[in-house]
């Protein structure tokens, strides 16, 4: 069975499943996941609007409440995603 290419943005996976997005890999300690909170028409096409951002840790032996790490929301998907990348980048280094 051949292996399933993602998206990437900075060389991680980028694996979007409805409103939800992950960026980063499960086979690291930590991952993003974004959630997309509202919509904007703009130009005639719907875009986020509103992104909560969460850095969790993939340990399963943590409960749910353990597995975050780090929260906020941003305006845009273009913001969420900048901020994940640097924290994702300082917490994967530590």
């Amino acid at each position: 069975m051949a292996e399933k290419e993602f998206s990437t943005y900075k060389g991680k996976p980028l694996v979007r499943c409805g409103d939800e997005i992950y960026y980063g890999s499960m086979d690291e300690r930590f991952v993003i996941r974004m959630q997309i909170k509202s919509k904007k028409q703009e130009n005639g096409m719907e875009m986020a609007d509103k992104v909560a951002i969460q850095l969790l840790c993939t340990d399963p032996d943590l409960s749910p409440r353990k597995q975050l790490v780090k929260s906020s929301e941003k305006n845009g998907l273009f913001l969420a995603l900048d901020i994940a990348d640097v924290w994702l980048e300082r917490a994967l280094k530590s």
